[in-house]
């Protein structure tokens, strides 16, 4: 149960404060210009925000985005995009992960299959 209040009050925390930081983060740009710091502040975020997902959502996406026996979703150090590309590649999207991937294909091109991380596998060795 104490897991389950943690839990709770870690989302509060993150919902209030991102937010908050996010327009922090602008406002200091607005006063220096310094564009590649918040440029590269956003990128962090983007990607620690994927990863986080693909960890704590791995089990409704490895049912509803790609087929048995594809590439699972889980690794700790890569992102949603990624193991998209790796099933893209392979052929074992469901039309949900069809569907997701022309999504960020809107946003870059080729994102999914650009975003392929080789060196990183789903398998224990």
């Amino acid at each position: 149960m104490k897991q389950m209040i943690l839990l709770v009050v870690s989302m509060v925390l993150l919902f209030l404060l991102l937010p908050v930081v996010c327009v922090y983060m602008i406002l200091k740009y607005m006063v220096t210009g310094n564009l590649r710091m918040l440029m590269i502040w956003a990128k962090r975020v983007a990607m620690s925000i994927d990863v986080f997902a693909n960890i704590h959502g791995s089990q409704i996406f490895n049912d509803i985005l790609i087929k048995k026996g594809g590439y699972k979703f889980g690794n700790k150090q890569e992102t949603i995009s990624s193991v998209m590309g790796k099933n893209q590649r392979d052929g074992t999207t469901t039309m949900a992960g069809k569907g997701l991937r022309i999504l960020l294909d809107v946003i870059e091109h080729n994102h999914c299959i650009l975003s392929i991380n080789d060196e990183l596998t789903n398998t224990r060795k």
